[in-house]
């Protein structure tokens, strides 16, 4: 059989040029990263080796501090064209190395983290976590007790550094240690998880869902993993009570802050989402997806304390949403109601008899007195008695 050559403009304009280029252009995007992760990974590994080639030296020789200055020197001599070898940063190696062969670091145990894969393969078997592993594809054991090198070697050297520089708890470096390893997060991501004090939540916090009864084993745990206890949304300015639209505008006007609170993978789909059913129509305050779970979010405001039918609501919600618009592929959608307030025993009986997955948090408008403060400064009422007492007579409020 003979096959006619088709000319350029026709190949260039055929669906099967344009896919095939399209699916070349995803090789050269994925060899690039593959090769950013690994220059990644052997920068910190150099690192690595030349932190521990100064602090044992300096154990076995006895040198001082000075020879940290001198080493630094010597390599940006030999090696005028390579970055990283400022005085700072050599400094930074050998803290790198101190913190993490540290007997009080490797006796950490790991806090556990939902696992979840990170890759475009999601396989997993019914009931049954999916195994960890980084976004680099180095698996990462989450019953581990103790770090590894192959933890730190995914993890970037900027976000290696700013966990060194804002914590020294070694169980909170370890818990963002695993997480940036896991989500992938940037500096400015997880910088703001820090400042959240995501980890404090994650340890301290009781988090009221029914996850556990309505979903999988292994999706269970990842949405146990994507919500939180509590938000704060400090970052929208707010010092009084506000109605629930304007709670949803403020939000939406900052989203971007928003989304890094809720935390990674979360993505905004619409406000006020229309259902309709017959010949009604309800409306969602806030719709997202999230990449890693595959499944829709759908958010509800309250701006007082939850009540019970607020549970009921959102189930019936979870249904339309997953008979009209839930895709192929796509897990059960879950339903976050965030209030102002929440009693855990309420929470537990309202979410028991609800076949979605529900889960309920509290938000904060603002940031908890910081603890070095409190009984420092005067309550409500204190204040209120030097008003009154400074008032003249007749003229008390």
């Amino acid at each position: 059989m003979i096959v006619k050559k088709a000319s350029a403009p026709a190949v260039m304009a055929s669906p099967e040029y344009r896919q095939f280029i399209e699916d070349l252009k995803a090789r050269v995007v994925s060899a690039r990263l593959s090769a950013a992760r690994a220059v990644s990974r052997d920068l910190i590994l150099l690192y690595w080796d030349i932190g521990r080639g100064i602090v044992d030296k300096q154990r076995l020789l006895g040198w001082g501090e000075s020879v940290v200055e001198m080493v630094a020197a010597d390599l940006r001599r030999a090696f005028p064209g390579s970055r990283g070898f400022s005085s700072d940063n050599v400094w930074r190696m050998r803290q790198f190395h101190l913190a993490y062969s540290d007997s009080p670091f490797l006796g950490q145990p790991v806090p556990e983290m939902a696992s979840a894969k990170t890759g475009t393969d999601r396989s997993t078997i019914p009931g049954q976590a999916a195994p960890e592993t980084s976004p680099a594809g180095i698996s990462i054991d989450s019953g581990a007790t103790t770090p590894s090198l192959e933890l730190l070697i995914v993890v970037p050297w900027g976000q290696n550094l700013l966990i060194l520089r804002k914590l020294t708890d070694p169980a909170a470096r370890l818990y963002y240690l695993r997480a940036t390893a896991r989500f992938g997060w940037s500096r400015n991501v997880l910088l703001n998880q820090i400042k959240a004090g995501t980890y404090e939540r994650a340890v301290t916090e009781k988090k009221t869902h029914n996850f556990p009864l309505a979903l999988p084993e292994h999706l269970a745990e990842q949405a146990d993993e994507m919500l939180k206890s509590s938000y704060n949304l400090d970052f929208l300015g707010l010092r009084r009570a506000v109605k629930e639209r304007e709670l949803e505008d403020r939000l939406i006007s900052r989203l971007q802050a928003f989304l890094l609170e809720l935390g990674y993978g979360f993505c905004f789909v619409s406000r006020q989402h229309r259902l309709a059913l017959g010949q009604k129509e309800y409306f969602i305050d806030l719709l997202f997806y999230h990449r890693f779970l595959r499944a829709l979010v759908a958010f509800e405001l309250k701006v007082g304390p939850f009540e019970p039918e607020y549970a009921g609501k959102m189930d019936f919600y979870l249904n339309l949403l997953n008979d009209k618009e839930r895709g192929d592929g796509d897990q059960p959608s879950i339903g976050i109601i965030l209030c102002a307030e929440k009693d855990d025993v309420e929470v537990e009986y309202a979410l028991r008899t609800k076949k979605n997955p529900i889960g309920v948090a509290a938000y904060q408008l603002q940031s908890k007195l910081p603890a070095e403060l409190k009984g420092k400064l005067p309550t409500t009422r204190q204040l209120a008695d030097v008003v009154r007492a400074a008032l003249p007579e007749g003229n008390t409020p």
